[in-house]
């Protein structure tokens, strides 16, 4: 049977190197695989408007644009590969855009859950990636991938990429990772013991927090380098699949707990209707 890797690029420029990065890695893979390609930018999907629709009923957004073709190729794909380029050291805006809409994935949670994925970050200069490769691990972990390894690359010009060895072993490497029921990273620091993450902020009294998936830890120099203790909170949102159900939930009852104490909140919010002045287009003016 023909399995069917998804290729999710955050570029909106047409044979860049996100999307050589993940054709390169289609074809390390074995024969019985088809590669389908969606490009976030060029899609029509709206910002989230925090409605909460996506949570009751049908479970489906009230928006009408392109993000439910976007969704139903991942829900059927069987693998997939995010690539995204960094732009001004983030990665590509239309990456968080798919993501805000993400409570949509509740309504998916079986089929979306640990579905084999990896990604790409790529920088036009060395060293200046700055939190694309972050974007990238966070949109596998919240589209409720297992996530198998990421990497980055660096090259500005199409195709870049490749003028060395380092771009299609990158492809091979992800290719297997794949294919392998564990994780790999190119990570040789310190990671999250919960989740694979490597980016953490340090804070006060030896304390961190993993940006990947919130879990707070403590650090400490010991046997010539840096060593992270990551635990679990009592709210995460994707380390297990109780998770992703518990947080569901959550959500779903700040409706109770939002109906129950809505004239406390609107005595608030409403001393504040006054102050400012907003810019807003001149169609939106004249609607008021």
């Amino acid at each position: 049977m023909t399995k069917t890797l998804l290729g999710i690029l955050g570029s909106p420029r047409k044979l860049g190197n996100s999307e050589l990065l993940v054709k390169e890695l289609y074809r390390s893979l074995p024969e019985g695989w088809q590669l389908k390609l969606l490009r976030l930018p060029e899609l029509d999907i709206r910002p989230c408007k925090g409605c909460y629709q996506c949570l009751f009923g049908e479970m489906r957004c009230p928006l009408d644009d392109d993000f439910p073709l976007a969704l139903d190729a991942l829900v059927k794909a069987d693998a997939c590969v995010v690539a995204a380029p960094a732009y001004l050291l983030g990665a590509n805006a239309s990456l968080k855009r798919f993501l805000d809409r993400g409570l949509s994935f509740n309504a998916h949670i079986d089929r979306l859950w640990n579905k084999p994925a990896v990604g790409a970050a790529i920088a036009g200069i060395v060293g200046m990636e700055g939190s694309t490769k972050l974007a990238v691990d966070s949109f596998i972990k919240m589209i409720l991938g297992d996530h198998r390894g990421s990497v980055v690359l660096y090259g500005a010009l199409p195709g870049e990429i490749f003028l060395t060895g380092e771009g299609r072993e990158a492809a091979k490497h992800l290719a297997k990772a794949l294919l392998e029921q564990k994780h790999s990273s190119e990570t040789s620091g310190p990671v999250c013991q919960l989740c694979g993450g490597d980016t953490f902020r340090f804070l006060r009294n030896g304390g961190l927090r993993c940006m990947l998936c919130s879990s707070q830890g403590d650090y400490e120099w010991k046997e010539g380098r840096l060593q992270v203790r990551t635990f679990a909170g009592d709210h995460s949102l994707f380390l297990t699949y109780e998770d992703v159900r518990n947080h569901a939930e959550w959500l779903r009852g700040m409706k109770e707990k939002f109906m129950a104490m809505r004239k406390e909140l609107k005595a608030v919010t409403q001393s504040y209707t006054q102050e400012g002045v907003w810019i807003r287009p001149q169609a939106s003016k004249d609607k008021e």
